[in-house]
């Protein structure tokens, strides 16, 4: 099978972490006999200072002619530091959600048991969570308009807009997640107050019934704040808006002990996009120091999902599991013992796909 990948690092710790994932693919396409062709192209805060677009069009062009894109991190303290800023490199990630079809978010929740202990939450609590948030990812506020400032610079405006067929195709995607796994599906609104949520709790009671196996319960997005910290293991599939599954797939990363662990895969409606969900990380920049896990996880979901290969997705799994196991892990997660450089800890990885 040939891959055809678009590469693109982004900012900060980005071309870092990415380099471990490439090498990581291209262990795995030689030991199961895939030939992987690859571009990069810039993106992000590197991409304005370039060219002057976050998202250049050349860059757009190569997403679409690729079978998946790899995706590091954008973000840069320049522009986070400066509300005045006419273009950001967020304004690129939107942009790319949104020409792309980037609607539906999937973030797994895996604890790894060596690193129970770094988990802010007691061992009994987390251990064994299992669970997939779906956030929808081309609507809601970070889409809406109108949206502005009031020209005395004191009032500011967003709107939250969501379609019927917005909701009812993140929904649809849900339910296929929840069917291949334990059969529970987690609708998360706050459909007592805002308008749109009850849009989407209307729509998911009129679609639960065409899936009688899956059981679907309904939850406030504060009660399911609650809920991800006190019983994180009664969840399956979490799916919710843009801005509420921002929030709450951020928050159930970190149970898991560390934000450079978890991957995700944005599903689209012409090329699928895989990145880890932690930011560019600018203060370790350059320094060879970030963790790379997320990354790598990243390439596993894109075998997976994007390529439908399970056993090299599962191979990529059991070598990073292995080098947690062996305590070769960055400075982030190390305790007590020595900690490895994101080269290295790629290298290992790289080494035990290989043998």
């Amino acid at each position: 099978m040939t891959l055809h990948i678009a590469v693109l690092p982004g900012d900060g710790i980005g071309p870092e972490i990415m380099k471990q994932a490439l090498d990581v693919t291209k262990a795995v396409c030689e030991k199961f006999g895939h030939q992987l062709e690859f571009e990069e192209a810039l993106v992000g805060a590197c991409a304005i200072d370039a060219v002057g677009d976050p998202y250049p069009p050349e860059t757009h062009e190569l997403c679409m002619q690729s079978d998946a894109v790899l995706f590091g991190a954008i973000g840069d303290p320049k522009y986070d530091n400066d509300p005045n800023a006419k273009v950001r490199p967020e304004q690129g990630l939107l942009r790319m959600r949104k020409q792309l079809g980037l609607y539906g978010n999937i973030r797994p929740v895996v604890t790894f048991p060596s690193l129970i202990h770094k988990s802010p939450l007691r061992a009994e609590l987390v251990e064994g969570a299992d669970f997939i948030c779906i956030r929808e990812l081309t609507g809601g506020m970070y889409f809406g308009r109108p949206q502005g400032r009031s020209e005395d610079g004191n009032t500011a405006y967003d709107t939250c807009i969501y379609t019927r067929e917005e909701i009812e195709r993140i929904l649809h995607l849900a339910y296929k997640f929840a069917g291949q796994r334990r059969k529970k599906l987690t609708v998360v609104d706050k459909a007592n107050v805002i308008a749109t949520s009850r849009l989407w709790r209307q729509i998911a009671q009129e679609i639960a019934p065409q899936y009688p196996d899956i059981e679907t319960d309904f939850l406030f997005v504060d009660n399911a704040a609650m809920r991800i910290i006190q019983w994180p293991k009664s969840f399956d599939v979490l799916v919710t808006e843009n801005l509420f599954g921002d929030i709450l797939t951020d928050e159930a990363s970190v149970i898991t002990g560390s934000l450079g662990l978890l991957p995700s895969a944005s599903i689209g409606l012409h090329t699928s996009l895989f990145e880890p969900i932690h930011g560019s990380y600018p203060q370790a920049a350059g320094k060879d120091i970030a963790n790379p896990v997320a990354m790598i996880l990243s390439a596993a979901l894109m075998f997976e999902l994007g390529f439908n290969l399970m056993r090299e997705g599962a191979l990529i799994r059991e070598a990073v599991n292995a080098s947690m196991e062996a305590g070769i892990v960055t400075e982030d997660i190390a305790e007590g013992g020595k900690a490895y450089k994101t080269s290295e800890v790629g290298k290992w990885i790289v080494d035990y796909i290989r043998k």
